[in-house]
């Protein structure tokens, strides 16, 4: 019996190849569009409203800063109509400086601030959210101290959580450029950073006055410190802040300054 030969089986048709290698990756590319679809929608449940939360909470804040500076604005636009006298009255009764033991105390530190080396002042005055609290008076107060001290005001620099801005100009503009751009929030006393800052953006002055209630909380470079720091801690007596102003101050050439402010 003669056995019938097997047929070969015909080659695989090249256009046949391509065509399963197209559904192929038409294949993959719906997975992934699939997969994608699903993780944009899970972010979009689950994340997006985390994120309006934020959002919403940051514009509260916002719009509560804003209030917050128009108030202060409006006050020192009230007293920008009072006489000198009664200007200065107002802002050390503002203070607890009005009367009393207080109003000596003053009068004897501004007596002091006569004494600082040279004709110029730099003033470097803590911007973090701890001095939120003062900084209503404090910036009338500071007014009246350098007016009182005879010194000019060369420069005001502002710190806070490793930014810092430095004002020149007439007293006038950098107190009210200190009112605008000062943001009084963070939670770290960048005190190196303020003075690098200050160095860096205006001549050496005759002394710089350091205002702040918080010791630093970074590294101070005291041998790039140009001039001498008279250090004022205010607020509650905390040891750590004056243990590190003390140390400021000697290690500048400058002194540890008192004013109780209540």
């Amino acid at each position: 019996m003669t056995m019938r030969r097997k047929r070969r089986s015909s080659p695989p048709n090249i256009y046949e190849m391509f065509s399963d290698i197209a559904l192929l990756m038409l294949a993959t590319f719906i997975f992934l569009l699939v997969t994608i679809l699903i993780t944009a929608r899970m972010a979009e449940q689950y994340q997006a409203p985390r994120l309006k939360k934020a959002l919403t909470k940051l514009r509260s804040e916002l719009s509560a800063a804003h209030a917050e500076r128009a108030r202060l604005m409006a006050n020192m636009d009230a007293m920008a109509n009072l006489s000198s006298d009664a200007q200065m009255n107002q802002a050390l009764s503002a203070a607890g400086l009005g009367r009393g033991k207080n109003r000596k105390d003053f009068d004897i530190f501004v007596k002091g601030l006569r004494q600082l080396p040279g004709d110029s002042l730099h003033l470097l005055v803590d911007a973090t959210g701890s001095m939120h609290g003062v900084s209503e008076f404090l910036i009338p107060v500071l007014r009246i101290i350098v007016i009182r001290s005879g010194k000019r005001l060369d420069a005001i620099t502002w710190f806070s959580d490793g930014h810092a801005d430095t004002y020149r100009g007439t007293m006038g503009a950098m107190f009210d450029r200190l009112m605008e751009g000062a943001p009084f929030i963070g939670a770290n006393e960048t005190i190196g950073d303020g003075f690098r800052h200050a160095a860096l953006n205006a001549p050496a002055p005759g002394a710089y006055l350091l205002i702040g209630d918080e010791p630093p909380a970074d590294k101070i470079s005291y041998f790039n410190i140009p001039s001498p720091v008279f250090a004022l801690p205010i607020g509650r007596d905390n040891p750590d802040t004056n243990w590190h102003y003390q140390k400021l101050a000697d290690e500048t050439g400058g002194k540890l300054l008192h004013l109780e402010l209540k």
